[in-house]
């Protein structure tokens, strides 16, 4: 499902200040990447705070159209990707939630930890899911207009079930993360793997949110279906 060999830099997600991109266009996992530019009050250059990055050819041109790279951040435990090389090529710190265990360990840069808020990033960051079983630690960030999931909601194929523009985690499909999800209207979703939605985000989470125990069962059968080649 992840894809090897040469990246591919293929752009997703163009709005006004941020860009995203999937380095290998053809797999499965569709692992999506973003970048998103803030204003800097004290530099005429904005801030650049990049998230669960993979690295491809072109990917630094494309951060400069935006500014300087600030920080990377890490929104789940096992998007570590990239993230620690491109954080070293803009000499920027990587950013990983202050609760996320063993994550900031196995990372060749410097890391900063966060709690609420990214830094300057303009970003609160909000807990989604801290789990032993499956592991898993994932961040959320919203600055009021763009919502950034790394993997609780997706828009890859095997997230979405029936005219679903985003889809829970197969993972999860029986317990949707409604709680942390709830109630924060967005305007646009970013999503870690996929393409994200650039319209009507909240009613796009609220969908997925709602139907996620009920569209379950046809999902799988889908997917089943997918991996036996039916």
């Amino acid at each position: 499902m992840k894809g090897d060999g040469e990246a591919e830099l293929h752009e997703i997600d163009r709005f006004g200040r941020g860009v995203g991109w999937i380095a290998y266009p053809g797999e499965e996992m569709e692992r999506a990447s973003h970048a998103i530019a803030v204003p800097n009050e004290g530099d005429e250059t904005d801030d650049v705070w990049v998230f669960d990055p993979v690295d491809a050819p072109g990917l630094d041109e494309l951060l400069a159209e935006l500014g300087t790279v600030a920080g990377v951040v890490i929104g789940l435990d096992r998007h570590k990707r990239d993230s620690a090389a491109i954080a070293t090529r803009h000499d920027a710190p990587v950013y990983v939630a202050e609760w996320m265990t063993g994550v900031a360990d196995e990372l060749d840069a410097p890391v900063e930890r966060f709690d609420s808020e990214v830094a300057e990033s303009g970003f609160e960051a909000f807990r989604i899911r801290d789990s032993t079983v499956p592991p898993w630690q994932e961040v959320g960030f919203f600055d009021g207009e763009t919502l950034i999931v790394p993997e609780s909601l997706g828009s890859a194929s095997y997230f979405r079930g029936d005219r679903e523009r985003l889809g829970v985690h197969p993972m999860l499909r029986l317990t949707p993360p409604t709680e942390a999800l709830s109630g924060l209207n967005p305007e646009r979703v970013r999503v870690g793997h996929g393409v994200g939605v650039e319209e009507r985000g909240a009613l796009a989470v609220e969908d997925a949110l709602s139907g996620s125990r009920r569209k379950a069962p046809g999902l799988y059968a889908k997917t089943l279906r997918s991996a036996l080649g039916i």
